[in-house]
């Protein structure tokens, strides 16, 4: 595999010498990498977008086609402005993806109610089952994990991974969780 480290050396040793060290062993320009947990986290991404990326793939579609979809069906009624926010992407990016999910069926596109420029992203039922067996991949993967982990997992995986998020973006990204939550409660 590509992104392991065959050379014998450990990452800190491999990288030690490329970086002057400040007195206490520190580098010069900042703390020692965590490497471990920066490595854990490349390892599981690449897992946990693994799964569902083997369904995408049958269907000629990649990880902003699950993104996209993922979004869309947790928050029905999204205006396109929400979703580039989100995902942090180009204009023209999402107007490829997107188009090819309208295009395929996946996802309808409305105009607002009020406003007729707005475009209202829906997913539709076919997009809506890709969607849930996507995350029914991602949700076995995690209870896996937190089954190992015992008691209190879900509780501290929530907080290292909110604390991971960019102080000002927490509590937008917490507000957008928990409304998807109120919304999918109430079309239960």
């Amino acid at each position: 595999m590509a992104d392991i480290n065959l050379s014998g050396k450990t990452p800190a040793a491999a990288g030690s010498a490329d970086r002057p060290s400040a007195p206490g062993g520190a580098a010069a320009d900042g703390p020692e990498p965590i490497w471990d947990i920066i490595e854990l986290l490349f390892f599981a991404y690449r897992d946990f977008v693994g799964d569902p990326d083997e369904v995408l793939a049958k269907f000629g579609f990649g990880r902003a086609h699950h993104r996209v979809l993922h979004f869309v069906s947790r928050n029905p009624g999204m205006k396109v402005a929400d979703l580039l926010d989100i995902l942090n992407i180009t204009k023209q990016s999402l107007s490829r993806v997107l188009k090819q999910l309208v295009d395929e069926g996946y996802v309808l596109q409305k105009e607002g109610d009020q406003d007729r420029r707005q475009r209202l992203l829906y997913g539709t039922p076919k997009g809506e089952a890709l969607s849930r067996k996507l995350d029914d991949l991602q949700t076995r993967r995690i209870m896996r994990a937190f089954a190992e982990l015992g008691p209190g997992a879900h509780d501290a995986a929530r907080r290292f991974l909110t604390a991971m998020i960019d102080g000002d973006n927490r509590d937008g990204v917490l507000r957008l969780i928990a409304r998807a939550d109120r919304a999918a409660k109430a079309r239960e």
